[in-house]
C-alpha cells in the first residue's frame, strides 16, 4: 500500500535535499527531521499500551506507543540519519541494520551485513531514504517478512514511481509511507529528478 504524503513541509524538505548547495550536515539533519514527520503520518499503525504514571495531580492512566514492540531497521548507510530521528522519538525501541550494495551493472542489490534482533511479535519500521528500482527495499522486506514480525512499515523520503509500485505489488500488506514520488528512472536507474546518492551526500563520501 503506497501512502504518499501531502505535507507541504515534507515537500519543502525534499526539494531542499535536491539542491546541490545543501551541504552534508544540513542533508543529514533534514533526513532526520523528515523521518520524524513520516513517523507521525504512520503512527496510527504503531502498537499501543496503557500505562499508569504519576502526574502533578496524582495517578493517571494514559495511552503510549509500546516502544518495547518496535524495531527500527535502517538500510545502511543512507538511512542512518533517519534512524537517529526515529530513535529520538521512540527512545526505547530496538535498532537493527541491513547493509546492501547496489551492483552498478545489474542495478540489483547485494546484502552483505545483517544485524537485526528477534522480530517475533514486533512492529518493524524499515527505513530507506530512496527507492529507485526498489531492489534494496524489496530484498529487505523479503528478508524481514520471514522473521515473524507482526507488521512492517516502510518510511521513505523519495522514490521513482516504477520502483515504488514494484515494491507495493510484491508486498501489498506493507504500508509504504513516502514523502515524494518522482516520475521515472534514467537509463542508469537513478531517480529523475531525484536528489543524487543520499549516502554520498549525507556523509561527504
Amino acid at each position: 500500500m503506497i501512502l504518499e504524503s501531502g505535507s507541504p513541509l515534507l515537500k519543502h524538505m525534499v526539494n531542499t535535499l535536491r539542491d546541490t548547495n545543501c551541504d552534508a550536515m544540513r542533508f543529514r539533519r533534514i533526513l532526520k527531521e523528515a523521518a520524524k514527520l513520516l513517523l507521525a503520518e504512520a503512527a496510527a499503525s504503531l502498537p499501543l499500551a496503557e500505562r499508569k504514571i504519576t502526574t502533578w495531580q496524582g495517578g493517571f492512566v494514559g495511552s503510549f506507543v509500546d516502544e518495547s514492540r518496535i524495531v527500527c531497521v535502517s538500510i545502511l548507510r543512507a538511512a542512518l540519519p533517519m534512524q537517529e530521528g526515529i530513535l529520538e522519538v521512540l527512545g526505547e525501541a530496538q535498532g537493527g541494520f541491513l547493509a546492501m550494495k547496489r551492483d552498478e551493472e545489474t542495478h540489483e542489490s547485494r546484502l552483505y551485513y545483517d544485524r537485526v534482533p528477534d522480530l517475533k511479535g514486533k512492529t518493524v519500521i524499515l527505513l530507506d531514504p530512496m527507492v529507485a528500482t526498489g531492489g534494496s527495499l524489496r530484498d529487505a522486506l523479503s528478508l524481514l517478512s520471514r522473521r515473524s514480525a507482526d507488521a512492517i512499515l516502510s518510511l521513505n523520503v523519495i522514490g521513482a514511481r516504477e520502483g515504488v509500485e514494484r515494491v507495493a505489488s510484491e508486498f501489498p500488506d506493507v504500508a509504504i509511507h513516502i514523502a515524494q514520488i518522482d516520475p521515472r528512472l534514467d537509463k542508469d536507474a537513478y531517480i529523475v529528478p531525484g536528489l543524487g546518492d543520499a549516502g554520498d551526500r549525507a556523509f561527504n563520501t
